[in-house]
């Protein structure tokens, strides 16, 4: 069985990890996510860490349910603000209609994210029932046995410490990547804790937040898989 684990790598665009029978099968790099999908063949399900479905008002449940989860990992999640609000032009004009439909305004940070949000959520769009939102947080707060983290991502010992718990799981990283050799550490480690998270969804084994999923205007649920 094949599946497909994408993260977003700032300038690089997207990378992904392959996995054939929960074993590591490669990295692919993409400035387009549908390009980097579309390469992926024809993978049993793609879990991609970035916000896929999207509510009319309000802040979803299914980021809420995970800061909760987290704990001292929290910070990773950022809220995705409802649909309209990627629809504006431009930062103040976002944060704006952000705090008209939930009462809170957007983040710089959330907003930079908007190219990519957008692109994601088309891809979904299309294949809502293979393409999922997944979390690298939660995928590693799960194969540590329901820990938060102790180390960001971003650290030596964060590093280390995730690629030791995708390795206690069966993934292991090779030292020599291919495709991904110049994308940052922490890129990789959670396009592959993406990878491990499609793995549970294609097997029927994942979880997710909410427990009971919110629903989009079409009526696709909106919620978090690992």
């Amino acid at each position: 069985m094949d599946v497909l684990g994408i993260d977003a790598c700032g300038k690089h665009g997207w990378v992904g990890v392959r996995l054939t029978d929960g074993r590591y099968a490669g990295t692919l790099v993409e400035t387009r996510l549908a390009a980097l999908i579309e390469r992926g063949g024809d993978v049993r399900a793609v879990g991609v860490d970035m916000g896929l479905g999207l509510l009319e008002a309000g802040w979803r449940r299914a980021d809420l349910e995970a800061r909760l989860r987290l704990g001292a990992r929290r910070s990773s999640v950022f809220l995705v603000a409802p649909r309209a609000v990627w629809q504006e032009p431009d930062y103040p004009a976002a944060s704006s209609r952000c705090r008209e439909l939930t009462g809170g305004g957007l983040s710089a940070q959330a907003w930079a994210l908007a190219p990519k949000l957008v692109e994601a959520h088309g891809c979904w769009l299309r294949e809502p029932g293979r393409i999922h939102e997944v979390h690298p947080e939660l995928s590693f707060q799960a194969l540590a046995g329901g820990t938060p983290l102790s180390h960001a991502k971003k650290t030596w010992r964060g590093q280390q410490l995730r690629r030791a718990l995708l390795a206690g799981a069966g993934i292991v990283l090779p030292d020599e990547l291919g495709e991904a050799d110049q994308i940052p550490a922490d890129d990789v480690l959670d396009a592959a804790a993406a990878a491990w998270s499609a793995g549970r969804i294609a097997r029927g084994t994942a979880e997710r937040v909410p427990g009971t999923p919110e629903r989009d205007a079409a009526g696709r649920a909106v919620e978090i898989r690992w």
